[in-house]
């Protein structure tokens, strides 16, 4: 009997530890469940939305509501400065804490982002390497706390942390392990958002790049289209009647013409080089050209004031050099850093005389009835805008009839080619021998293409003007 019952014992304690073997398990089995079905849950979360800010706020969330934390919070890495940072931050105090930046190593986050290490903090204030300089901004005490990495294709992005378990107990190792587990979809997710950001601000950053280009092109066609209102577009035909040199009688007999033509191509949207032309009395015509230092709308501008003051100062009494003195006084200015070249002339249509100052410019052709070329020489004068009391010289030459004066700017002559050789006055004086019976329309044509022949496609660098005046017999 006693056998039985022995044997009965036996078989009960075996029942139990069964049982309870079974129960471990069948416990096990349903923790796994439970823990499969929150990483389940995380990946469902961090996976609904590709916008950082959005994606930062469900991990916070979630992270809080499965680990029974009272708050969460990502901070992020800064690898250009080797800093942690808070991209996003909720509550009153959100601005404050995002102004705040951890050292790599400074804290327990900044010990994680570091180490690429897991930790577990049963009592903040008591570890080591806790800083309060989160906590002091927002005045809320941590107990406890989990921090893991974030860690995506190898790299360290950022920390993952949930603060202050609920119910006044620590976390637990099982509680590491399943914050790492969560950590390990949402480092995936947060990457891929991080560089959607970094995508979308490209792509705005271009859009409000190519909409103030667009805006800029738009005001620098405006502003070419008053610069060029600056200009005369037209030819100018002086008409006047001259002695016959060969009559001998003095009576005035022949039919004098002077044409004035010019052309001009900055080399951005607008320039500083500048021209004008224009009748000062019934027998003469005021011509300049000019070549501001600068290019762009600096000195557009400039070359608007300088054309306003030719035209508002000049007058009958003036002679050239008197013109550019006045200019010059105006223009002058002790911090100013811009100057402008100049020759600026005034022709008698029917003597030929040819009064005219030079300020600091490139001499102009003459191009004789004959065909020989000559350049055109006499003091020359500093640049408008270099010293302001500076006294410009008149000269004096001839312009037979049939003769032609050819001013141009430096784009001309110091154009370069690929290799970087300047066109030259060689060049420039071929064109005008070989375009001598040109009419002043096709010569501006042919300068400018020879020298675009020349260049070979190089970029132009300089502004080009070139202004022509011919003085001629009117045909009967």
């Amino acid at each position: 009997m006693e056998i039985v019952i022995v044997v009965l014992v036996i078989l009960c304690l075996m029942a139990v530890i069964q049982w309870q073997r079974g129960n471990r398990k069948h416990q096990a089995a349903k923790l796994e469940l439970e823990r499969t079905m929150q990483l389940f849950d995380v990946s469902l979360e961090v996976n609904s939305t590709i916008r950082k800010q959005d994606l930062l706020v469900k991990i916070m969330e979630t992270s809080s509501r499965i680990m029974n934390a009272e708050a969460s919070s990502v901070i992020l890495v800064d690898e250009e400065k080797g800093e942690l940072f808070f991209d996003l931050a909720l509550g009153a105090k959100g601005d404050e804490v995002r102004e705040i930046r951890l050292k790599i190593g400074e804290g327990i986050a900044g010990w994680v982002a570091q180490t690429g290490k897991s930790v577990k903090i049963d009592d903040a204030a008591r570890d080591e390497r806790w800083s309060s300089k989160v906590a002091k901004r927002v005045d809320y005490p941590t107990r406890n706390m989990l921090c893991v990495p974030l860690v995506s294709k190898g790299k360290i992005i950022g920390v993952l942390q949930v603060l202050n378990k609920r119910g006044d107990t620590p976390f637990t190792e099982r509680d590491l392990q399943l914050l790492e587990s969560i950590a390990s979809p949402t480092a995936a997710s947060l990457e891929n958002a991080m560089l959607y950001d970094a995508l979308e601000k490209s792509v705005h950053a271009l859009k409000v790049t190519t909409a103030a280009k667009e805006r800029m092109e738009s005001e620098l066609r405006i502003a070419t289209d008053i610069q060029m209102g600056f200009l005369p577009r037209k030819t100018l035909s002086l008409q006047s009647r001259a002695a016959d040199a060969e009559n001998g009688t003095g009576e005035m007999l022949l039919r004098v013409q002077a044409e004035a033509q010019a052309t001009i191509r900055p080399a951005r949207e607008v320039g500083g080089d500048f021209y004008d032309y224009f009748r000062i009395d019934e027998n003469r015509l005021f011509f300049v050209l000019g070549d501001v230092s600068d290019k762009g709308i600096p000195a557009a501008l400039f070359m608007a004031v300088t054309m306003t003051l030719l035209k508002g100062k000049m007058s009958v009494e003036l002679t050239p050099g008197e013109l550019l003195t006045a200019v010059n006084q105006e223009l002058y200015k002790d911090d100013s850093t811009m100057f402008a070249t100049i020759f600026c002339g005034v022709l008698n249509v029917a003597t030929g005389q040819l009064l005219y100052s030079d300020g600091g410019h490139c001499p102009p052709y003459i191009v004789r009835t004959n065909g020989e070329t000559e350049l055109l020489k006499g003091k020359k004068g500093l640049p408008l805008g270099v010293i302001d009391d500076m006294f410009y010289t008149d000269n004096e030459a001839t312009l037979a009839l049939g003769d032609r004066i050819i001013l141009y700017t430096d784009g001309i002559t110091e154009a370069e080619n690929h290799i970087q050789n300047q066109y030259g006055f060689v060049r420039l004086q071929d064109v005008l021998v070989r375009e001598q019976s040109s009419k002043p329309e096709q010569l501006l044509s042919q300068m400018v293409q020879d020298v675009d022949q020349f260049a070979d496609g190089a970029v132009q660098s300089d502004d080009i003007a070139v202004l022509i005046i011919d003085r001629k017999l009117m045909p009967l």
